[in-house]
């Protein structure tokens, strides 16, 4: 999901060392106090100075910065502002695929990196930002939009992915003083392909079923008791497995 979305390493890295830093000052302080920095660093392995900038990010007293820019982008930006590849009126040139001057074969070494140049080609016309014409390479886009998801979608993943999360870590957790929570699968490994279509509809029919019945019995508590003391967000889950690469071969 993070690759089909333009999510590189190096944010993602930033990411995680940000939610690592902010669980381990949260939940491991003593007496309720934040965990100190001497301490975050040792049990997230990051140093004492990459933790104070990480807890400084957190607090908003430090922006997170922008993030190396993607080698499309960089490609992309540079066809359209090094003069090198600019024709006489200012727009992109349409260029050969080597030659000492403008050419692919330039921009690439220039702006790829250390890339795989056949790579990078094949990348850029995949994502149709390039195309090819009789007298070369013509770029179609000065930037590379690295997502079109729907952002709501997204976040509706990151929801679903959190409170699954959640439940087994909670089930993990040796020192728990709450029972396990519910957590169940029905799985078969060698079922037919030509039964899989049959299992989706009789999935959705009773499984809507049953989260209709969970949302009943919800909504009725939730309506008497919404002016009662504390609440918590709480419900199920249910969703297809669907895994080719591990099921059985008969």
């Amino acid at each position: 999901m993070l690759l089909r979305n333009g999510i590189t390493w190096s944010e993602f890295a930033e990411v995680g060392k940000e939610v690592f830093v902010e669980v381990a000052r949260e939940d491991y302080g003593i007496q309720r106090r934040p965990t100190n920095t001497a301490r975050v660093a040792l049990m997230t392995g990051l140093s004492r100075h990459e933790v104070t900038r990480v807890k400084k990010v957190l607090t908003g007293a430090r922006s997170r910065g922008d993030a190396p820019p993607n080698r499309i982008s960089q490609i992309l930006t540079a066809w359209h502002t090094d003069d090198t590849f600019l024709g006489a009126d200012g727009a992109p040139l349409v260029l050969p695929a080597s030659g000492d001057g403008a050419s692919v074969a330039t921009l690439l070494k220039r702006y790829a990196g250390n890339m795989p140049h056949g790579a990078v080609l094949k990348e850029l016309e995949q994502l149709e930002l390039v195309e090819q014409t009789p007298g070369g390479l013509r770029v179609k886009a000065r930037q590379y939009i690295r997502s079109a998801a729907d952002p709501d979608l997204v976040r509706q993943a990151g929801v679903a992915l959190h409170d699954h999360g959640t439940t087994i870590e909670h089930n993990l957790h040796g020192k728990r003083t709450e029972p396990p929570r519910f957590e169940r699968m029905a799985t078969q490994l060698a079922l037919p392909t030509r039964h899989v279509r049959a299992f989706r509809e009789f999935l959705e029919t009773e499984g809507n079923a049953f989260l209709e019945k969970i949302d009943t019995w919800l909504t009725a508590r939730a309506a008497r008791a919404r002016t009662r003391g504390r609440v918590v967000r709480t419900g199920v889950g249910v969703y297809l497995i669907h895994d080719e690469k591990r099921g059985s071969r008969a």
